[in-house]
């Protein structure tokens, strides 16, 4: 099974950029699908975005289109997600999550989590 480690995330006034990375360990890293997801204070859990092995993409919130980008390495095990032009509402705490599901509905492994803030 695949462990995560999450790193990148901090404090951003709105309109900046972070990005955050997921380094795995194991050697089956690209056979995952690899995704991120978001929980602000008092919400539930919600998909960010999702990657297949071979690089397929998707977006599972309208808000985050266009100033998101998914992406993975599969040499250096890790995926990463480019977060531009952001927002106080982007302020939550971010996990990779692993799985062999398309879309990623079932998680295998999840990461430790990493808090980005986004101030006004």
């Amino acid at each position: 099974q695949v462990q995560l480690v999450e790193s990148g995330g901090g404090l951003v006034q709105a309109g900046g950029s972070l990005r955050l990375s997921c380094a795995a360990s194991g050697r089956t890293f690209s056979s995952y699908v690899m995704g991120w997801f978001r929980q602000a204070p008092g919400k539930e859990r919600e998909s960010v975005a999702a990657i297949r092995r071979s690089g397929g993409v998707t977006y599972d919130l309208d808000s985050v289109k266009g100033r998101f980008t998914i992406s993975r390495d599969n040499a250096k095990n890790t995926v990463y997600l480019q977060m531009n032009n952001l927002k106080p509402e982007d302020t939550a705490v971010y996990y990779c999550a692993a799985g062999t599901t398309w879309p990623l509905k079932s998680v295998d492994t999840w990461g430790q989590g990493t808090q980005d803030t986004v101030s006004s």
